[in-house]
């Protein structure tokens, strides 16, 4: 299972309207980790050449990478966020509401069969040497290979695409203990995503995201909401009633979801006010 940990009013959004709101990875809590992947990415490669004797192409290459990282908004990746573990208690404070939100189970595998495209369901990994990862050789091979950087200028913006589209699922070791999956769209990708944007208005500030239309997704599998969601757990302080939960359910055409509910048995203390 993958679970989701959030709040009631994102919870609606799922179950009621069927649709899973993507946000920009810039406005989540380790915001600085795309940027942190790019710089690793571009130091392992400059220190490839430099110890090949390159040190034009190295420069070349630095200059390239800054350029790309002043457009980092533009290759910002949407993600909706999942962990492994069930009922933990850094999910439920980080992401469920200080644990007075609700957690949804979701089939791993049914969600791997609804992707595709510019759609992606990616484990996060966690690393902070990037001078093993393979796009470092893929750089170095493309640049090497060129008798001068700028002939091979669309492949070396190929990589970078996919080097914005994986730094999506790049996190610091420091986050390890989430083992986190993240379902991600990549707009930059614009010949393979037709979704619109959607704005979200606050009394604070505007901002964006992509929906995902749920029922859509489980109608290309012959399948349904329900087979999708395989719990429901109320948060460890939230003060739902249960039987409310059941109703409102119910009212939703969702039925089966009721007999799916569970209390958490995380013992997070309430917090004081």
């Amino acid at each position: 299972m993958l679970y989701h940990y959030t709040d009631f009013a994102a919870f609606d959004g799922i179950i009621r309207c069927a649709e899973l709101r993507l946000n920009n990875i810039l406005n989540m809590n380790d915001a600085a980790e795309m940027r942190l992947f790019m710089n690793g990415i571009c130091k392992a490669v400059i220190e490839k050449l430099k110890q090949d004797g390159e040190p034009e192409k190295s420069h070349r290459v630095e200059a390239f990478f800054q350029n790309e990282m002043e457009e980092e908004f533009h290759y910002s990746a949407y993600a909706a966020c999942f962990s492994k573990y069930r009922d933990d208690a850094a999910q439920w404070e980080r992401y469920g509401h200080f644990g007075r939100g609700v957690c949804i189970a979701f089939r791993e595998d049914l969600m791997q069969k609804m992707v595709g495209g510019a759609i992606s369901l990616k484990e996060v990994y966690y690393q902070e040497d990037m001078g093993e990862h393979t796009l470092v050789d893929e750089f170095y091979k493309l640049i090497k290979e060129s008798k001068n950087f700028s002939e091979n200028l669309s492949g070396l913006q190929a990589l970078m695409n996919d080097a914005w589209v994986q730094s999506a699922a790049f996190k610091h070791p420091s986050f390890a203990n989430e083992r986190e999956f993240r379902l991600v769209v990549s707009p930059f990708i614009s010949n393979e995503f037709a979704i619109e944007p959607k704005y979200h208005v606050s009394v604070e500030r505007i901002k964006k995201y992509y929906p995902l239309d749920l029922n859509r997704m489980c109608s290309k599998l012959n399948m349904h909401l329900p087979d999708l969601v395989s719990e429901i757990i109320i948060g460890p302080t939230s003060s739902q009633s249960l039987p409310i939960l059941q109703d409102y359910l119910a009212d939703c055409g969702l039925d089966v979801l009721s007999g799916r509910i569970s209390m958490s048995d995380c013992p997070l203390r309430k917090p004081t006010s």
